[in-house]
């Protein structure tokens, strides 16, 4: 496991429950806002599902990600939901939930 990833898992790992964080968002927290698709690999082979909460990362628009890694389509939404974070049209409301 890369150092880099691994600042990646602690960075998600402050996403309290509730609220999503920007691909964008988690790059900067682990040092470098350039490197969201970064961020999106390192989510996509999380070895820490269940403690590090990658359904909490979405896209800069709010929306989730496609096909989850983790469970398939409309996991993630269900994951956020159980959270208390409403999930339109696959859409979380960032000015809302944004942490």
């Amino acid at each position: 496991m890369s150092e880099l990833y691994e600042k990646i898992y602690a960075a998600v790992q402050t996403i309290p429950r509730g609220k999503v964080a920007t691909y964008a968002q988690v790059a900067a927290m682990a040092g470098n806002p350039r490197m969201c698709r970064v961020v999106g690999n390192a989510l996509h082979q999380n070895p820490y599902y269940g403690i590090v909460p990658c359904h909490r990362v979405v896209n800069s628009k709010g929306y989730l990600a496609k096909g989850f890694v983790f469970g398939g389509d409309g996991v993630q939404a269900e994951m956020l939901r159980a959270e208390g974070v409403e999930v339109v049209d696959g859409r979380v409301d960032l000015e809302k939930y944004r942490m």
